[in-house]
């Protein structure tokens, strides 16, 4: 029994690069039938343009999964560290208010 565990393993890889993380702090999503759209933007402030900086495309299933495994994380999160302040989403224009930046 034990060599069939072994067997349902999945071996995932992790490169440096990606092991890096990228910073985002906004999230655009949209769908379609047969997929779910989520792109991950770094907004800076006092600057006119935000880049997409990772594009994740999932199927509905997965949509889902994801949505139920954040929210289980998300619970034991707030269980160990305390609620989770909701910023007002109407007090945060998307330039932040602050100066054009310049070179």
């Amino acid at each position: 029994m034990e060599e069939n565990n072994h067997e349902n393993q999945l071996n995932i890889e992790l490169s440096e690069e990606v092991a890096e993380g990228i910073y985002s702090n906004l999230a655009i999503i949209t769908h379609s039938p047969s997929e779910f759209v989520i792109d991950f933007v770094k907004i800076m402030p006092g600057m006119p343009k935000a880049r997409v900086k990772s594009r994740i495309l999932l199927t509905p299933q997965h949509a889902k999964r994801l949505m139920m495994a954040l929210s289980e994380n998300l619970m034991k999160y707030e269980q160990l560290h305390g609620k989770i302040k909701e910023a007002d989403i109407n007090a945060l224009p998307l330039n932040f208010g602050g100066p054009k930046g310049q070179a």
